[in-house]
């Protein structure tokens, strides 16, 4: 983490006992507790085995700046989210590292409405933390701790109003989920046989390690998944990542569907019965979604990468519908943050109403091909590989909204931005065939390698 940068693009983020420690921990809570002054917060962690420790700490943090803590305790990030807007919470702290491996772990401030702040309001806190600014209660003033039980069954009930619960239970669909031993397992399962649903779990049980995969839900780490639902003759698959919030999709073919693909189904069925509305989706998205858009009569409004740009932007225009390609499904009349579960009742609700499997849906869609691809690149590099980049590319179709994002005559494109959570450079490519896509990926980390070179 850089001397004067706390906040990533999601969260507070870094290796536990290394760059994330309980000092820094406490200290934040320090600063995140002088930002809200005295109000009322929810604390709560996914799996990972330091979360009750980091809870502790910026608990601590809270309660010396006056600030009363509702301990939540382990349930999915969008979970906790939804405790904090039903709860009437001035806020909220998130102890997660979402897609990250296990040893790594992170700060998420929410506030009082369940979403992430914003970008100007963390850097307050950062004002706060680097310049020791905390302001201190008096000792006859700290803040108290209390516990808040029950914030899972209230998500899970909160969630069956926002579909047709009778039409998804008449079908008996059998869903396979892959919980990532994390929170996932909390929520889902339970919303699902409340839904009618039979109910196959992988890596269920709660570690901390992640000893089943990986929590990033890539199709790589999916590949159980996939042979599960097909050996089972299952309806669907899903798979979360660490802090529940992202859902990948399986059909019952086995085959692994990347976010925008549902997404796109999602947005099909919501602009059928919401014309002319707003969606909001990052420049990293696929064409897939603007060809969705067009089609169904929707407005699509670009944003930076990241989640919170997208739940601020949201939040902005009222608009009631965002998505990431990365298996974020915003859905605002239920709340402006993505939501694992969620998703996955939408999906459901959909499969019931049109009476197609989610291979059919797909199979509807203008098919691009997606490939990522990474590349390492230290903080203090990024700006000028972007500049130099950006001077190779001048005169093609570009949008530098975030990075720089390259459309081909051939419908294909790539976008090549640094990463907010990590010291490398990413890339999303593309295209009408997967050969295309990766080219487009092999050729745009080969010209990254030789600018590193020269730099």
């Amino acid at each position: 983490m850089s001397e004067k940068k706390l906040f990533g693009t999601n969260g507070i983020r870094g290796t536990v006992n290394v760059e994330l420690t309980p000092e820094m921990a406490v200290t934040a809570g320090c600063a995140i507790g002088t930002f809200f002054g005295k109000k009322n917060l929810l604390i709560g962690y996914d799996a990972r085995t330091s979360g009750p420790m980091f809870a502790k700490a910026v608990s601590s943090g809270l309660t010396a700046t006056g600030c009363n803590v509702f301990l939540a305790g382990m349930a999915p990030t969008p979970a906790l989210q939804f405790a904090v807007k039903n709860h009437k919470m001035d806020g909220g702290v998130i102890i997660t590292a979402s897609h990250n491996p296990p040893q790594y772990n992170g700060i998420k401030v929410i506030w009082s409405d369940g979403i992430e702040i914003s970008h100007e309001q963390e850097t307050e806190i950062e004002n706060i933390y680097f310049q020791q600014k905390t302001q201190f209660a008096d000792w006859k003033h700290l803040g108290a701790v209390h516990e808040l039980a029950g914030i899972n069954s209230e998500y899970i009930e909160a969630m069956k109003t926002h579909v047709d619960t009778t039409k998804i239970a008449e079908k008996h669909f059998h869903v396979v989920v892959d919980a990532a031993n994390s929170v996932g397992g909390l929520a889902a399962p339970v919303l699902l046989r409340d839904l009618g649903c039979k109910i196959t779990s992988l890596n269920a049980n709660i570690d901390g390690t992640f000893p089943g995969r990986m929590p990033e839900p890539r199709p790589e780490n999916l590949e159980e998944l996939a042979k599960t639902v097909k050996a089972l003759g299952a309806d669907l698959g899903v798979a979360f990542d660490g802090d529940a919030d992202r859902s990948i999709f399986v059909d019952e073919t086995g085959q692994i569907h990347m976010g925008d693909k549902t997404f796109a189904v999602v947005l099909k069925q919501f602009l059928l019965e919401n014309p002319n509305a707003q969606v909001v989706t990052p420049v990293s998205s696929s064409t897939l979604i603007k060809d969705t858009a067009n089609a169904y009569k929707g407005e699509i409004v670009w944003t930076k990468v990241g989640s919170v740009t997208v739940s601020q932007k949201m939040k902005e225009i009222n608009a009631k519908l965002g998505g990431e390609e990365n298996g974020g499904v915003f859905y605002g009349p239920h709340q402006a943050v993505r939501d694992g579960a969620m998703t996955t009742a939408l999906i459901l609700g959909i499969m019931a109403k049109t009476g197609k499997k989610l291979s059919e849906l797909v199979a509807e869609q203008p098919q691009y091909f997606i490939e990522k691809g990474k590349i390492e690149c230290s903080e203090d590099k990024k700006p000028k590989v972007l500049e130099k980049l950006l001077e190779q590319v001048q005169g093609m179709n570009i949008n530098t909204l975030d990075g720089v994002k390259i459309w081909f005559d051939d419908k294909s494109a790539i976008l090549v931005r640094p990463s907010g959570t990590e010291p490398a450079y990413r890339m999303y490519a593309e295209a009408k065939t997967s050969e295309r896509a990766v080219e487009l990926v092999n050729e745009y980390t080969s010209r990254l390698k030789k600018i590193l070179e020269t730099i």
